[in-house]
């Protein structure tokens, strides 16, 4: 009964946070809100919650990278893969090892493998965090999927290596060809898994639906478990759970090309993701806050072990990790980019040098959020033979840190840096986009025309399946000549769009409004006023996401 009290708070407190943060008259990053927020619940509670680490990381890990594996643009991962391998995987190692001797050299009673694996835990960026901070400095498109790209690779590398950091910590030992050998398992077994998994799953569904029919509710709890299943199965092999969830994630976005889901899953699903993501994500950062109090009293108790009495010097400790990690990141993201255009220049040419501002940029949008988090809270309680953890609350403390400090600095500094900043733009996709409506609308057209013959086949109404279809082919039609104007007359057009698209939602409003108050004069029944009014919503929908 405990358990699931403190639960529903949680997900009090995370509704709440969203309402604070939207009352608030300057803009906070949200999950600042949610740490302020479950700092205040621990002041009042005075009980913090006991987080199991094995457990929290079951539960809050596989779905939020499951889901940055479905959804991130592919075509711009491969794209710029070269890019997001260096910033995902080279500069990960070269954060665990700078900074994890640098840690070590600050702070004697940090053992060197936690050191190593408080490095590893805050070298992953959020992607999660990066796109609540572009609504307020708009980061250019190709730079945000860079952003996500490396974020949903370094996820994985980094908590690998805090992985490989905590058995050298719990054994003692550590053999650069053992750690080799297990990282390779660890990647192949993981992301083999994560891909064997899904595509069983998806085959295993498919067949029932097409076999029985599909039900929604089914498929999208079907596509709940599939990152738990994949992790479990990893862990249960010794391989990277974390690389089977997100194998799985960018398998189930392949795997969703067939189009045999309904599009009422498809919706419907995608409404239930992104509450999970929300929920999850929240309930992480209120954590985090619920357990600062205790985190800030063990964490003084390590620094004082260090010979300096003043917990001040946890503050010092804080900027100066900080001040690291942009250090590194600004250094290995200039010799980047420095090999990317040099690899990009034509033979003979002067190679172009990189602006210093999309450097900076690049290197302060690396923003630290729910990954670290929840990786950190993962450290074991116990050494093997019972003895606690080394300096385990002052990790948390400092990895919680870095996050408050990322999230500032890059709310702060963002905008400033991004303010006519010119990058190499995305391929415009507006010529993709109309040669795929002009393909789906001739495939329409020959699909209504074979269904007319079909339906309208010795019945003594063929007359009204003609006309019917006539009509229907004629908007497909029209959509097909649209995509041949002039520019000008595209432009014309797409302010047409708009204001019927303002005049439109104007009407729909009132259609709802009317609707509403029928049903609350009892003139219409309650479940006539729900069909009609979820028509409307999708109609709305409809508009808005245009």
């Amino acid at each position: 009964m405990e358990s699931i009290t403190v639960s529903l708070f949680l997900l009090l407190a995370v509704v709440i946070s969203g309402w604070l943060q939207r009352g608030l008259p300057w803009s906070v990053p949200l999950p600042i809100v949610q740490i302020a927020l479950g700092a205040l619940i621990a002041m009042v509670v005075q009980s913090p919650v006991a987080l199991d680490p094995d457990v929290f990381f079951l539960l809050f890990l596989p779905p939020l990278l499951f889901l940055d594996g479905w959804r991130i643009p592919k075509d711009g991962l491969f794209r710029d893969r070269d890019t997001i391998l260096e910033l995902a995987v080279g500069l990960v190692i070269f954060t665990v090892l700078g900074l994890g001797f640098l840690i070590n050299w600050m702070i004697p009673s940090m053992p060197l493998p936690v050191a190593f694996a408080l490095a590893a835990i805050v070298s992953p960026t959020d992607p999660v965090a990066v796109s609540a901070l572009s609504s307020r400095a708009p980061i250019p498109k190709r730079l945000l999927h860079i952003l996500e790209g490396e974020s949903l690779l370094n996820d994985a590398s980094g908590l690998v290596c805090m992985r490989l950091a905590v058995v050298a910590a719990m054994t003692g030992v550590f053999s650069l060809l053992d750690a080799l050998g297990t990282f390779l398992w660890l990647a192949l077994g993981g992301i083999t898994v994560g891909v064997l998994v899904t595509w069983a799953i998806t085959r295993i569904k498919d067949w029932i639906a097409r076999r029985l029919g599909e039900d929604s509710g089914s498929q999208i709890l079907v596509s709940l478990l599939i990152p738990f299943g994949a992790y479990m199965l990893a862990e249960h092999l010794h391989c990277s759970g974390i690389l089977a969830a997100v194998a799985a994630g960018i398998t189930m976005s392949y795997a969703e090309l067939s189009g045999r889901a309904l599009a009422t899953t498809r919706m419907r699903r995608t409404g239930v993701w992104d509450t999970i993501q929300f929920t999850v994500n929240g309930i992480i950062f209120v954590l985090l806050g619920e357990q600062l109090p205790k985190l800030i009293e063990g964490a003084a108790r390590v620094v004082d072990e260090t010979g300096h009495q003043d917990p001040l010097w946890l503050i010092v400790y804080v900027i100066a990790i900080n001040a690291a990690l942009g250090a590194l990141r600004f250094l290995w993201v200039w010799v980047s980019l420095r090999l990317t255009l040099f690899r990009g220049s034509t033979p003979g040419a002067p190679a172009k040098r990189p602006s210093w501002r999309l450097v900076a940029a690049t290197s302060l949008a690396g923003v630290r959020g729910a990954i670290t988090l929840a990786g950190v809270l993962t450290l074991p309680l116990t050494l093997s033979d019972g003895s606690p953890f080394p300096a385990r609350d002052l990790a948390i403390f400092l990895a919680a840190g870095v996050i408050l400090i990322s999230l500032v600095a890059a709310t702060v500094g963002l905008p400033f840096l991004l303010r006519g900043l010119q990058i190499p733009a995305e391929p415009a996709h507006d010529a993709q986009e109309d040669r795929a409506r002009i393909a789906a609308a001739d495939a329409a057209i020959k699909a209504i025309e074979r269904a007319q013959q079909t339906l309208a086949q010795d019945r003594p109404d063929a007359d009204v399946y003609a006309a019917t279809g006539a009509r229907i082919m004629d908007v497909y039609r029209t959509r097909i000549d649209t995509q041949h104007r002039s520019v000008e007359e595209n432009a014309r057009m797409r302010r047409v769009d708009e204001i019927e698209n303002q005049l439109r939602l104007a009407g729909l409003q009132a259609e709802r409004e009317e609707l509403y108050r029928l049903g609350r004069a009892r003139q219409v029944s309650e479940d006539v006023v729900r069909k009609l009014v979820r028509e409307i919503d999708l109609a709305e929908t409809r508009l808005t996401s245009a």
